[in-house]
């Protein structure tokens, strides 16, 4: 157990600890007192800040809607740059340097798109809904006489309907205007992929194709319904009828007495989505190409934080493998039970101060020690203090030797529960990472019972806890005493 402890929370608390074990050895009653003390403290500023944050809204991690200019879609860049950045800081392997490479190269085509000119149109749909005949007619008829147009016919790369929420394809993911066809009432499928695609802020037409195929007086409700379904959330000129392919039609023309029969194509029915295209692409057009910018960058961000929260994570499992192995020292080695809340608590306000940092989420000391009374509160709230003790006990009764030090189950649970605090933190503060200024948001009690609850559940397998028993035995218990060869007992 050689540990070293250069952290002045970490040593101080420490000092405190044994200072108030010698007092013991004095007066037995004072480190009764000073257990109390301490953690009434702990409790009291924890329940002040409890009762102040309790009514805080669970976190949102949705992007905002914002007015979509070029300085806003700079600024994003320039968000993700600086990120970019921190990543390469603190990278150091291999893998997580090519990773590095990849969002610096899409970074600089991103930027490059601010100056694309091109409205890139993507055609959506389910099977046989008519996407393909959509294309060629508009490529035919209606992009030769307009510019800086290209169209993506998704056949087989979008998600057909049963498939609905599955990765876009990525010609539907990089379009500035999708046409998305249906040819009946929506399904719910097709309602869920146009969710989808609205709740990633894509400007979205609605065509209900195929409208030949109903009798006359149907084709207007069938469209109100559709209409009805999306209300709100497309406006009613957004959601149209045509038809692009309509069936041939048998025509019967009576000459001289005699009956001639024949199959005549009639014109496609798409007048009211050119014209609505033609309007959108005026007045939307140079808008719809920043919003496909904008919202690329924000996906780039997301990989970026993921991958630098991997980086992060990577740094601080082992500052919690050290800090919950002083935690187990310090509670193994003190036989009173409120110095080894005490010096968890020192342990643990260390941990939070130390996380902090390598999140880049500042904790003052009078902030840490608020946190650590919140956790130790949630703790014995959510009982996890007697269920780590109900986990752990069992296993130790299988060494019958070790079992019997009086020291070695406080070691291991105060080293599980420091575990616990550590991972839920990671955990609190990854999630803290995609808020926009983490150090602006208030300390979320209700997210970090949450995360502690999660992370309960996923370290109480038996598995794991019988390593950790393992590695306390290993670590706390003494080893035996090496019989000298040639000697003999007295």
């Amino acid at each position: 157990m050689d540990f070293k402890l250069r952290k002045p929370i970490l040593v101080g608390g420490l000092g405190l600890t044994a200072g108030v074990w010698l007092l013991h050895g004095i007066h037995p009653g004072i480190t009764d007192f000073s257990g109390t003390a301490i953690w009434g403290a702990f409790a009291l500023s924890s329940g002040f800040w409890w009762l102040r944050k309790r009514s805080i809204k669970p976190l949102d991690l949705t992007v905002p809607a914002i007015p979509v200019d070029r300085t806003a879609v700079e600024k994003a860049l320039s968000a993700v740059e600086t990120l970019v950045k921190q990543l390469a800081a603190e990278t150091n392997t291999g893998t997580q340097t090519a990773a590095l490479t990849s969002f610096q190269e899409k970074l600089t085509q991103l930027t490059a798109e601010l100056e694309r000119n091109e409205v890139r149109l993507a055609i959506a749909g389910g099977q046989s809904v008519g996407k393909t005949a959509l294309t060629q007619y508009l490529t035919e008829n209606w992009v030769p006489q307009l510019q800086k147009i290209s169209i993506s016919d998704t056949v087989g790369l979008f998600a057909e309907p049963g498939e609905a929420g599955e990765t876009l394809a990525p010609e539907v993911d990089s379009a500035d205007l999708v046409l998305f066809i249906t040819a009946s009432d929506l399904t719910s499928p097709e309602y869920q992929t146009i969710q989808q695609l609205l709740t990633r802020q894509q400007r979205v037409l609605l065509l209900f194709n195929k409208q030949d195929q109903y009798l006359p007086d149907e084709r207007p409700l069938v469209l109100q319904q559709i209409r009805a379904r999306v209300q709100g959330q497309l406006a009613a000129e957004d959601v149209m009828a045509i038809a692009t392919a309509p069936a041939p039609v048998k025509v019967r023309q009576y000459q001289s007495g005699s009956v001639q029969e024949r199959l005549e194509q009639p014109a496609a029915d798409v007048a009211g989505l050119s014209d609505r295209l033609t309007q959108v692409l005026a007045e939307e057009g140079q808008r719809l190409v920043l919003s496909t910018v904008l919202r690329q960058v924000n996906l780039l961000k997301l990989d970026v934080q993921n991958a630098l929260n991997q980086v992060r994570r990577d740094r601080a499992l082992p500052l919690i493998e050290q800090s919950q192995w002083i935690a187990a020292a310090a509670a193994f080695a003190n036989p009173v039970p409120s110095l080894d809340l005490l010096a968890t608590a020192a342990v643990n306000t260390q941990l939070i101060v130390d996380l902090g940092e390598i999140y880049q989420q500042k904790f003052s000391l009078q902030q840490a020690k608020t946190a650590t009374g919140t956790l130790a509160d949630l703790m014995v709230k959510l009982g996890l203090v007697e269920l780590s003790a109900q986990a752990i006990s069992p296993l130790l009764k299988s060494h019958a030797v070790t079992f019997v030090a009086g020291g070695l189950m406080e070691g291991l649970s105060a080293a599980y529960l420091t575990r616990l605090a550590g991972l839920s933190l990671i955990e609190y503060f990854q999630e803290q990472s995609y808020v926009l200024d983490p150090n602006a948001a208030p300390f979320q009690v209700d997210r970090l019972t949450q995360k502690l609850k999660a992370v309960f559940q996923d370290n109480q397998r038996t598995a794991f806890l019988q390593a950790l028993v393992q590695q306390g035995i290993s670590r706390l218990a003494p080893a035996p005493t090496p019989v000298l060869p040639g000697s003999a007992a007295k």
